[in-house]
């Protein structure tokens, strides 16, 4: 996982793309909200997103 995260920052700084760390970074959040808030109150209100 480490290797991976590493490769993608060293192709961050070759290819000059920064602008996709706060893509990944809000993917990231919005993935760790969906799983993490599946069992509790907020669960009805994001049935709508998915």
């Amino acid at each position: 996982m480490w290797q991976l995260c590493r490769e993608f920052l060293l192709f961050l700084r070759q290819e000059k793309k920064w602008w996709l760390i706060p893509l990944v970074l809000v993917l990231l959040i919005l993935g760790a909200l969906i799983v993490f808030s599946s069992g509790s109150v907020l669960a009805p209100f994001m049935y709508p997103f998915l």
